[in-house]
């Protein structure tokens, strides 16, 4: 049997917007490719097999009712008789990588302002993750800020050195042995340190992840990862998913995403590297210094992966691009929920 041309590997991306834009923008569709780039037929068409969708809010007054509304858009499409199917579990991933046509998609929370508002008890935000976890089937990870800081500690946007706090710490205690991960993407770099000294300390079983960031000596901004985190995440045999925003990727180049994954490949992330596409509606962004948000051959899920793996394939073995696709993010997931 031949094997699977690099450019027709299966696809599991770990962040997308997607709920976001069918929640909270008039006349939304899922079907609407010219409105954002992981709509669902250009997700079926890059044969994404598994697509994170992420819960998203920012810290404020009713970030857990924006929240609570992305959930049950989650479930909605689920329960729908559409091309997406909920993956909850080891076989029905497997089984969603080996179907032809449609795509797997599994829950995630970018931020843990959307289960716990600041000023309430923290043992009401509980209450209202298990109730996610409940009507989502899973969470993947969790991510405990946005940009700012928090409760739980410090964002990519708020001083580097501002870390975890009391709450961050509680989170991380009650996550022990729950099989979601971590997700630092959006942590100050002092927040994604303390995460791990806590976990060590403590002696907790939680995977650890970077769903949609690119390294930091490629690309000097806060949301890229340092070498000393990047080797942390390598050590945990956690995940690190290639973003395609051009702002983290280099403003000016767009070659600068085969250079992030080039340089994760040439510094011990073999068993690291996925993707994280990071695809959202921007429509009304008014920043207009944010323009183009991807280079032309990242805008759209049904053509990007191709590119960058067809773009890989002389570089790199066929092993080494099928773990990029899939192989990694599916092996980490297995040994999480097995």
């Amino acid at each position: 049997m031949n094997p699977t041309p690099a450019t027709r590997l299966p696809i599991i991306d770990l962040h997308c917007d997607l709920l976001v834009y069918l929640t909270d923008v008039p006349n939304s569709d899922m079907n609407k490719v010219e409105e954002i780039g992981c709509a669902v037929p250009s997700l079926v068409e890059g044969n994404v097999k598994l697509q994170v969708m992420a819960i998203y809010s920012a810290t404020g007054p009713g970030s857990t009712r924006y929240a609570e509304l992305q959930r049950d858009m989650f479930r909605q499409l689920a329960d729908a008789d559409n091309c997406l199917t909920a993956v909850t579990d080891v076989q029905l991933l497997q089984e969603a990588i080996q179907r032809p046509g449609g795509t797997g998609m599994v829950a995630a929370i970018e931020n843990a302002a959307g289960f716990c508002e600041e000023g309430e008890p923290l043992e009401e935000g509980f209450k209202r993750l298990e109730k996610m976890i409940e009507v989502c089937g899973r969470i993947l990870y969790i991510s405990f800020t946005h940009h700012t800081a928090n409760r739980f500690g410090g964002g990519n946007s708020s001083a580097p050195t501002h870390g975890i706090t009391t709450d961050g710490r509680m989170l991380l205690d009650y996550l022990h042995g729950r099989r979601i991960a971590v997700d630092l993407s959006h942590t100050s770099d002092a927040l994604a340190f303390d995460i791990l000294t806590h976990i060590d300390t403590e002696r907790l079983d939680i995977p650890i992840l970077a769903s949609h960031s690119n390294f930091r000596p490629v690309w000097q901004h806060e949301r890229n990862l340092p070498d000393e985190l990047t080797q942390e995440i390598i050590r945990r045999k956690g995940l690190i998913g290639m973003n395609f925003l051009r702002k983290f990727l280099n403003t000016e180049d767009p070659e600068a995403l085969l250079q992030h994954i080039q340089y994760g490949f040439g510094h011990g992330a073999e068993d690291a590297l996925c993707f994280g596409a990071d695809y959202f509606y921007f429509a009304d962004e008014v920043d207009r210094s944010r323009y183009p948000f991807y280079y032309k051959e990242h805008e759209q899920a049904s053509s990007s992966y191709t590119y960058i793996l067809g773009r890989l394939q002389k570089q790199f073995s066929g092993e080494q691009l099928q773990k990029l696709a899939y192989g990694n993010a599916q092996r980490f997931i297995e040994r999480i929920w097995g």
